[in-house]
């Protein structure tokens, strides 16, 4: 059989893809699934800080001379000011986050009559999603990308490149739009600042906590007074602050995976065409100009494809844990799966 007969090796391996999902497979079924998982990812970033405040500060008591009764309560402390820390944490992502993330990636606020197109396709999915019209933000970037923000969908916003904006029809426009307003319907938009700031405490205390375990002085008169109980205190502390952001970094990578599929799933409820999406996937997997310059690994996972040329193949090739989005393929597979 000739090649144009059979399909290329690429579409004959996205085919045994698709035939791997079970033919009763819908929109509803991801949307739940990844909703769960969501839950547990949640809980674990919290569990994490809180553990994390408790060991550290009961290592610093006894790093710093105190006796080792009182380890307890300085653990609890720990935790509750590692709580209180996240709470302001959220209180600053929840009203300035979104600004700061637009800002950051030289977003800038266009209006209906600089692109009417545009700006139709954005209502038209808002509508069907029955949310409010976001603000809509172009990012001058010759690459194709897209991403949502914002701690509500009364307060949202989609930001576009250039790129995307230029190279993609209207049905696939449509599909980049449609999960972007996805992302706002499920509130992906308020657990990914939320995430990022978690992530991002959680680094500095590590980093802080390294460095005030390493230099500080009170660590071998506290060996002396303490004996075995208090130098295993510190190897635990010392594998904490190790840890601590690489566990992280895995939670927030790993939620960012689910609900790209989650994404994935509602534009197909919204537009109602899963073609247009895995279209516009492959355009944007195929892009030679992947990075946006104005992207950083604290944002980069809230694109709709990575934008970080050194992560280009394990984001969109690769399943693994420090991704921060599916393989493309396996969300062209799921989509395609739901046209059967």
């Amino acid at each position: 059989m000739s090649q144009a007969a059979g399909g290329s090796p690429a579409r004959a391996a996205m085919a045994d893809r698709v035939r791997a999902y079970p033919g009763t497979l819908t929109y509803i079924d991801l949307i739940a699934r990844n909703k769960r998982a969501s839950l547990w990812l949640i809980a674990l970033m919290i569990l994490l800080a809180i553990v994390m405040g408790a060991v550290l500060a009961a290592a610093f008591t006894v790093y710093g001379g105190s006796a080792p009764e009182h380890l307890a309560i300085s653990a609890l402390l720990g935790a509750g000011a590692m709580f209180l820390i996240s709470i302001v944490g959220t209180l600053w992502s929840w009203y300035g986050g979104a600004s700061a993330i637009l800002a950051m990636s030289g977003a800038k606020e266009i209006t209906h009559a600089q692109d009417p197109e545009l700006f139709n396709v954005v209502d038209e999915m808002r509508l069907a999603a029955g949310l409010p019209m976001p603000r809509v933000y172009m990012i001058e970037d010759s690459a194709m990308n897209a991403f949502a923000t914002g701690r509500d969908p009364s307060h949202a916003a989609v930001a576009i490149t250039r790129g995307l904006r230029q190279r993609l029809t209207r049905d696939e426009l449509q599909g980049v739009m449609a999960h972007e307003i996805a992302h706002i319907r499920h509130y992906d938009i308020r657990f990914a600042m939320l995430m990022a700031t978690m992530v991002g405490l959680i680094v500095f205390a590590a980093d802080a906590s390294w460095r005030m375990l390493r230099y500080g002085g009170g660590g071998r008169r506290s060996k002396k007074e303490g004996g075995a109980a208090v130098v295993v205190v510190l190897v635990i502390a010392l594998l904490l602050a190790i840890l601590a952001p690489l566990i992280a970094r895995i939670i927030q990578m790993t939620y960012s995976r689910q609900r790209e599929f989650l994404a994935d799933a509602g534009a197909v409820e919204l537009s109602r065409n899963p073609q247009g999406l895995a279209d516009a996937l492959r355009k944007l997997a195929d892009d030679t100009d992947p990075l946006v310059d104005a992207a950083n690994r604290g944002t980069a996972h809230m694109f709709i494809v990575n934008p970080l040329r050194k992560m280009r193949e394990s984001h969109q090739a690769l399943n693994s844990v420090f991704s921060s989005h599916p393989p493309v393929k396996e969300r062209i597979a799921r989509l395609l799966a739901l046209l059967r």
